[in-house]
């Protein structure tokens, strides 16, 4: 099977803070499939490290208040590009992330408050009919 992966949880430092969500369990997980490494952020233009970012309104802004919406999205239709040019059936996804998060989002409050929700390339995936999985649920 080829799987679509959140470059964080592969190990690469690409995380808004610089650092990365590296999981052994889902190294663990993929021994056998092809694996498609993707970072929306960084897929848009985004530096690493940036400030963080939440949904506030719809739309994806930096706690400063700077709109980051159109990177946010454009890096989405690219990783959607990506994934879907390899023929991967399914992605795994980092929790919470305003890009990532399949199940819930932080609020936008920057107090880490979540809700139900999902992040621009998450929604993005759902829309186009594949299946996005939260690494918390592997």
């Amino acid at each position: 099977m080829i799987i679509g992966v959140s470059a964080c949880l592969l190990g690469e430092n690409c995380k808004y803070n610089g650092g990365n969500n590296y999981s052994e369990r889902l190294h663990e997980f993929l021994k056998g499939h092809s694996v498609v490494p993707i970072c929306p952020e960084v897929m848009g233009g985004l530096p690493t490290p940036r400030d963080p970012a939440e949904i506030i309104d719809g739309e994806v802004r930096q706690k400063n208040g700077r709109s980051v919406d159109e990177a946010f999205r454009k890096g989405a239709r690219a990783a959607l590009k990506k994934v879907k040019d390899a023929g991967a059936e399914m992605v795994i996804l980092q929790s919470r992330s305003p890009s990532c998060g399949v199940n819930e989002i932080y609020d936008g409050s920057f107090t880490g408050r979540r809700v139900k929700g999902k992040g621009v390339f998450a929604r993005l995936l759902e829309e186009e009919g594949i299946r996005a999985v939260d690494v918390e649920d592997i």
